[in-house]
């Protein structure tokens, strides 16, 4: 999934590393490609053992909507991997 860096919303999703380079170097584009989950990115998480919930708000609305997947990611410049 691409996120430019003023984006609010995912630009791109693509299933698999070279696609979205290829498609970011094509368009010269600034921000961050992640790699997501397919499902939920809570649920996944929680599932391959990368999230252990232990408070009380953990796998609420707000908290599942605002998780982070925390998977690999990679910053773009101008469609080329920032140093």
């Amino acid at each position: 999934m691409f996120h430019g860096d003023s984006a609010r919303y995912a630009s791109g999703v693509f299933d698999n590393l070279d696609a979205g380079l290829a498609w970011a170097a094509e368009r010269q584009v600034s921000g961050i490609l992640a790699e997501y989950a397919i499902g939920g990115a809570y649920d996944a998480a929680v599932s391959e053992g990368r999230f252990t919930p232990s408070k009380a708000h953990h796998g609420a609305s707000g908290h599942v909507a605002a998780f982070s997947p925390w998977l690999r990611h990679i910053h773009l410049t101008g469609g080329r991997q920032s140093q």
